[in-house]
């Protein structure tokens, strides 16, 4: 039987000799006055088109003299009722194990069409699909025959996809009956197999350890058999690596089962024993556990399979869905070759993210829509990622009729034209299909596509709850429901595959193997003592003070031509190219480096150095404030050219990326590629550091504590543009505190910085850090005003020399030690406003000004020694601009005390506020002054 079926054919293919001309002739009519025409020739003709047959297609039709009289109505209404089937038999379709939902045939039925079997049957199923199947001679069977592929087991959503290839891609797989797996009985018997392991593994947690959450899988056992088929696939292409991001439920069976975790260690975690002594002796399984530890259906772990494909599960808080960014940017990450100068080499067949999802968080969660808006932008494409989402029907306890808006849960996925196919959980086989067409689909058009696997939950949110009390209905129908691996075995023995007892025998056998592997555990760990949660030394051991980071004059002048150097044929923006070219007279003894110019010089000797560097955010190749310019555009043509690509000695790449109006996806991806790449620069930008609030789980649940809890480190950098300039409560600050009471156990280092030259150095210091054991995320508290300031700028000389310095002394103040009274300590814009009004220092012997450029670790010793210059010290004095219930002093407040051994300690600043600024920039002036002149008296 042949399936070679293709896209729908022209309605203008049945008719020939005199009805063709006919038609024809009403076409012509239609054009001058449509009202004119028969209404259902008009609507055929607004429909089709003019009326165009191939003298193939007349062929295979009766001769002109013997054309018979044709109803046009119910030729269009014929085709208005196939294409029905392809778009709304997804309605009609058996997608819900429990059989709970109604079924929407209405639009798919003839009468809806005004059609009888008669009618279809009369039309030739050359009509409507061509070469059909043998079997299928006319319009009834054609309809009959589209029925069995769009209202199975599995249905489909791709008529909002845009491009028409795609779509008669997908239709002809669907046709072809191509959706579709042909297992052997042995494949049959291995499934079965499966099957009872998925299910027997939540079954002996469930006895063994009555009353563990575990969040099981079962209601969606088929997902591990999902997953199955996309790893063979994924071999079988023989990629490097598969990333998998997903919430808690049904992580522990995914690990068992997809990563091969033994089971003597699930059972050892479940136990309170230590996993590590059952760990493969290959060394094909890594897992990372930080000190403080996480929940087991939180952690993750690395599977290297003999294959060579590597299988990693990403370690995920309970915030649901904001792993799917974190598992895209390690995916880039491992797509990519960073270690030549340019751009990235970008593989997008080397590896994709499987990307989990839960049926109430997928349409719920806002970082859905965040992630899939940037899949096919330059700066964040992978090559299409395989979303899954495990739907249950429920959420907590939430039915879905008051969990979202849609029909579907997976409907917001519509809007970035992902192909979607609904399929029954309990149908493995369907299954299996739907996954190696995701797959195809995926390495065919580079893009993401979506599977709606709809089963159930058979427990309440977690094991001991009780879903009788709020979902009785559901409950009721699950209880009496039967299993996957039951309706699978029913339809073997049904098959005659194999015997009942066969199946019964199966299960009491892998039960018997579970059993036998808690026995080992219990054996190997009586003795075994709890796991510390005391912070190691390494991490308390900080990093060395004095990371040598200067670059020899030389080598930066050189570079600094180089940077300046322009291909002939690019035309530069003439007042751009002025003021790039002043970058020349710091290295003529003119002028300072600025804070961009430092930076640019930071990132060359850092390329040179072999550490690639991605920096991304909204504007930054530009930079916000027009001072960075890393990306130049020819006047002329567009054309772009980076300087950075063409400096000499580099040998590591160099990408800066505009970024989507995205900050919460955008810093989980540039997170999530660090930690896969840990010698890159991996560099966010906020557009202004309040706009980092959108990301706050990513800096809470990932960058400030991944290495206490899972043992991941990561040295990504945060920029924060932050300051008072009268410019209202959105866009002064960054909201610092939020950073500060995060800090803890040197996990991520907080600075504000004053100093072009004190950044160049630590960007190199980070990138030094990279991938040894003191690596740990940089925030920095970056300028706005100040990134042209004389007073911030750099002598060659200062990026020449030295190292990141923790604390700087204002060199104007403090020049008479015995007359000093109070020490005043401020950091980033506050201590260059202080700078500006005491400029000589002639008036303001009384104090010393002590500029905090890290924050955290707090440089308490260096501080210390410099109050101990000044005898006759009685107060420390700490200003910031912001109020007194944000900024810094809280946190400081504790070190200041200390410091001080009884002397007073002071806070001047602005008031309590809700707000962080004033939102009028003439309150701002005064409020700032007053704080400037509190600060500065005698």
């Amino acid at each position: 039987m042949s399936n070679n079926v293709g896209t729908q054919r022209s309605p203008y293919s049945i008719f020939t000799g005199p009805n063709l001309g006919y038609v024809m002739e009403m076409y012509e009519q239609f054009k001058v006055s449509p009202e004119s025409v028969e209404p259902e020739l008009a609507e055929m003709f607004r429909s089709f088109g003019a009326p165009s047959v191939d003298e193939a297609d007349q062929t295979q039709y009766i001769a002109a003299t013997d054309a018979p009289a044709v109803n046009f109505g119910k030729v269009l209404a014929a085709y208005t009722l196939i294409d029905a089937i392809r778009a709304y038999g997804h309605l009609a379709s058996d997608i819900y194990p429990l059989n709970d939902r109604p079924k929407d045939l209405s639009r798919i039925e003839p009468s809806y069409y005004g059609l009888t079997e008669s009618d279809l049957s009369s039309m030739p199923a050359s009509l409507f699909l061509k070469n059909p199947p043998t079997n299928v001679e006319n319009g009834m069977d054609a309809v009959n025959y589209l029925k069995s592929l769009y209202t199975g087991k599995i249905a489909y959503e791709f008529a909002h996809v845009i491009d028409e290839e795609e779509r008669s891609w997908i239709q002809s797989r669907i046709e072809n009956g191509e959706v579709s797996v042909k297992l052997s009985n042995e494949d049959k018997k291995a499934m079965l197999e499966r099957l009872t392991k998925i299910e027997g593994f939540e079954k002996f947690i469930h006895r063994t350890f009555v009353g563990a959450k575990r969040f099981s899988i079962e209601g969606l056992d088929s997902l591990v058999i999902l997953l199955d088929e996309l790893v063979r696939q994924s071999e079988s292409e023989k990629m490097k690596k598969v990333l998998i991001g997903m919430a808690h439920r049904g992580r522990l069976n995914v690990l068992t089962h997809i990563l091969n975790k033994p089971y003597e260690m699930m059972f050892a975690e479940f136990a309170g024993v230590p996993s590590d002594p059952f760990l493969p002796e290959d060394g094909s399984l890594e897992t990372t556990r930080g000190w403080f530890g996480d929940v087991k259906y939180h952690m993750g772990a690395l599977y290297k399979a003999p294959s060579g494909t590597e299988r990693f599960l990403a370690y995920n808080p309970s915030h649901l869905e904001v792993v799917n960014p974190v598992v895209n940017g390690q995916t880039r990450a491992a797509q990519e070759t960073t270690n030549q100068a340019g751009l990235p080499e970008q593989d997008m067949k080397a590896a994709y993210s499987i990307m989990i999802h839960g049926d109430a968080a997928f349409p719920g969660q806002g970082i859905v829509p965040e992630t899939f808006n940037y899949s096919r932008v330059r700066g964040y494409k992978t090559g299409g990622s395989i979303h899954i989402i495990a739907n249950n029907t429920i959420g907590f306890t939430t039915e879905y009729y008051d969990s979202r808006s849609t029909h579907y849960s997976s409907d917001p996925a519509k809007g970035f034209e992902v192909p979607i196919m609904h399929v029954n959980a309990d149908s493995p086989e369907d299954v299996m299909a739907v996954a190696a067409f995701a797959f195809e689909y995926r390495q065919k058009f580079g893009k993401d596509i979506l599977i709606d696997l709809i089963g159930y939950r058979r427990y309440g949110h977690n094991e001991m709850d009780e879903p009788l009390v709020t979902n009785p209905m559901m409950y009721h129908n699950i209880h009496k429901h039967p299993t996957a691996r039951q309706l699978y075995g029913a339809e073997l023995v049904n098959s005659g595959i194999i015997s009942e007892s066969d199946v019964e025998k199966l299960d009491a056998d892998i039960f018997a193997m579970m059993q036998s592997a808690y026995d080992r555990v219990k054996e190997n760990t009586s003795d075994s003592k709890k796991l510390s949660d005391e912070t190691p030394d390494y991490v308390l051991a900080g990093f060395p003070e004095k990371i040598e980071t200067g670059v020899e004059q030389e080598r930066l002048e050189r570079m600094n031509e180089e940077l300046l150097t322009y291909p002939e044929d690019f035309t530069v923006f003439s007042k751009l190219d002025r003021i790039l070219k002043r970058r020349e007279e710091p290295f003529k003894g003119k002028g300072k480096i600025d804070w961009a110019h430092a930076e640019q010089l930071a990132f060359g000797s850092i390329l040179q150095d072999g550490k690639p560097i991605r920096i991304t955010g909204q504007d930054v190749q530009r930079g916000t404030f027009a001072h960075r310019h890393l990306v130049l555009h020819d006047e002329k043509t567009g054309e772009e050219f980076v300087p950075l690509h063409h400096i000499s000695g580099s040998n590591a790449s160099f990408v800066a990326y505009n970024s989507p109006l995205t900050e919460f996806a955008v810093v989980g991806y540039e997170f999530g590629y660090n930690l896969e790449k840990d010698q890159a620069l991996s560099i966010w930008e906020a557009q202004y550091g309040d706009f980092a609030n959108m990301a706050q789980v990513m800096f809470d649940q990932f960058i400030s504590s991944s290495h206490s809890k899972w043992g991941q480190q990561s040295g990504m950098v945060i920029l924060l543009p932050h300051a008072y300039e009268g410019q209202g409560p959105e866009h002064s600050s960054a909201r610092l505190e939020r950073y500060l009471q995060l800090c803890a156990e040197n996990n991520w280092t907080v600075a504000n910085i004053s100093s072009a030259a004190n950044y160049f150095h630590v960007l190199r210091r980070q990138a030094k850090m990279l991938g040894t054991d003191v690596e740990r995320p940089l925030v920095i508290v970056s300028p706005k005003s100040l990134l042209r300031h004389p007073l911030v700028g750099a002598e060659p000389s200062d990026l020449a020399n030295g190292h990141f310095q923790t604390v700087l002394e204002q060199p104007t103040t403090g020049q008479e030690p015995k007359k000093v009274k109070k020490v005043l300590l401020a950091s980033g814009k506050m201590a260059i406003d202080l700078a500006e009004t005491v400029k000589d220092g002639k008036g303001f012997e009384h104090l010393h000004i002590v500029r905090v450029e890290q924050l955290y670790p707090f440089p308490s010793e260096k501080i210390a020694d410099i109050v101990s210059r000044f005898p006759n010290v009685e107060e420390l004095v700490w200003v910031q601009e912001e109020p007194k219930n944000m900024g810094s002093w809280s946190f400081a407040l504790e070190y200041l005390q200390e410091i001080a051994e009884g002397k007073k300690v002071s806070y001047v600043g602005r008031i309590h506020r809700a707000s962080p600024s004033e939102g009028s920039g003439d309150a701002h002036k005064i409020a700032q002054q007053r704080i400037i002149d509190e600060a500065l008296k005698k």
